[in-house]
């Protein structure tokens, strides 16, 4: 039985109506009671009482996130009473990293780790120096002169990978095939980022990371990493990207779990991850490994110390894990609840417009939702909303997430759901 005195879980950042569900729900199954706290930055405190009524929540701190003093005097009445500290969302880890040190006696990874993880191009180096063999070859640049251009051909080679540092997601990904597309997708990359960097008030330099482009098949997994580094990993998640499917992009398109692999590739991902999570110092957290599967290697996509997209909805339906919960137990150090026994099939999709342009038609949304298979549905966009790709900073028009006992029944209506969407734009 978890004490009352300490009973209150910290949230950075931004709190979903979903993990409130996730911890009441372990409530009522446990016989506990917690108190929910969203601590978030003293700009946003216009929303203040609207958040707390929308959500349900006991508790809202707001502080000068980037004053230590702040951080520390808003925490001190609660001081006593703090039971785990954690996040959603990895734009809010670097808002965590600077809570962890306030927290000393909660077991959270060290603020450094979480930076290190947060920073692509910190990871690559961490990683390359633990076993460079998991990495892709990479290069950082810092500006498009011929003399760059030229290294990046020479040390990478084409197709290969452009990408910021700092940014989360598929947000400004490319992929460039021959050197005139190299130097205008930089071009416009550096001036995207900076725009992207001060709409988030990001206080943190953007760099360019230029990797090697890995052709495969492409899988995710989220583990639970204990105090003294013992992984405990969920199951592996079958990631398709919108490249394979024919767009000019790489956000998460269909991601789909359990997986067809054998027990021997499971074991190959999950030893490359362990070393990937190890070289970066990760501790009582859990992460989300992407990885990339070549004939028979394993190599690091990236890894951030929070839970996957879609995660806790692919696990909870698949086998009954409420990850959620189980994200703040491992930030408390209390032990976890992982059942292995599948119930069936769960699938999240990410629809994105063909073209960008403003959204004129959006069709088939009813039907969709009449799938045997079908469970939540969101929408994004809506008629006359601007539609852009992930890779100029676009999002999805909806997500949706489907389960089905049955593998083939699944996939069937993957296919039907593919087949009656229309979504249509116009310039």
């Amino acid at each position: 039985m978890i004490s009352h005195k300490k009973n209150i879980i910290i949230l950075t950042g931004s709190l979903f109506k979903s993990v409130v569900r996730a911890i009441h729900s372990y409530e009522k199954k446990t016989k506990t009671k917690f108190r929910i706290c969203l601590l978030r930055d003293i700009k946003e405190r216009k929303n203040h009482q609207e958040t707390k009524q929308s959500t349900n929540i006991d508790i809202i701190i707001t502080c000068d996130t980037h004053d230590p003093s702040s951080i520390q005097k808003s925490l001190l009445p609660y001081k006593d009473q703090i039971f785990s500290v954690t996040t959603r969302g990895e734009y809010h880890i670097p808002l965590l990293a600077r809570i962890v040190p306030h927290v000393p006696y909660i077991k959270n990874p060290t603020s450094e780790s979480l930076l290190w993880a947060t920073d692509k191009l910190l990871m690559r180096r961490r990683i390359n120096i633990h076993n460079k063999k998991i990495n892709p070859k990479y290069t950082v640049v810092v500006d498009t002169s011929k003399k760059t251009l030229k290294k990046i051909n020479k040390k990478i080679g084409f197709p290969l990978i452009v990408k910021p540092t700092g940014l989360a997601a598929s947000q400004f990904v490319s992929i460039c095939f021959h050197k005139e597309e190299l130097e205008a997708i930089l071009k416009k990359m550096f001036k995207k980022i900076q725009i992207a960097a001060d709409k988030k008030t990001s206080h943190k330099e953007q760099k360019i990371l230029v990797e090697q482009f890995m052709e495969g098949d492409m899988y995710s997994v989220d583990a639970y990493v204990t105090s003294r580094g013992k992984i405990h990993f969920c199951p592996m998640v079958h990631v398709k990207t919108g490249n394979t499917i024919g767009f000019d992009d790489f956000f998460g398109y269909r991601q789909i779990t359990p997986t067809l692999l054998k027990n021997q590739n499971i074991e190959k991902a999950h030893a490359v991850a362990s070393e990937a999570i190890h070289a970066l110092g990760l501790r009582s957290t859990t992460v989300h490994i992407e990885l990339m599967k070549m004939e028979d290697l394993w190599k690091v996509i990236e890894l951030s110390p929070r839970l996957g997209g879609f995660r806790h909805n692919l696990y909870e339906y698949s086998f009954g894990i409420n990850h959620t919960m189980n994200d703040i137990l491992i930030h408390a150090g209390k032990k976890l609840s992982i059942p292995r026994k599948r119930k069936g099939y769960t699938v999240a999709m990410k629809f994105f417009a063909k073209k960008e342009g403003r959204l004129t038609k959006l069709k088939g949304i009813k039907k969709a939702q009449k799938l045997a298979s079908f469970k939540t549905i969101k929408i994004n966009k809506h008629i006359g909303d601007m539609c852009t790709y992930a890779k100029n900073g676009g999002g999805s028009v909806f997500n949706i997430i489907m389960f089905n006992k049955e593998r083939s029944k699944l996939l069937a209506d993957i296919r039907r759901l593919e087949q009656m969407i229309v979504i249509e734009t116009k310039k």
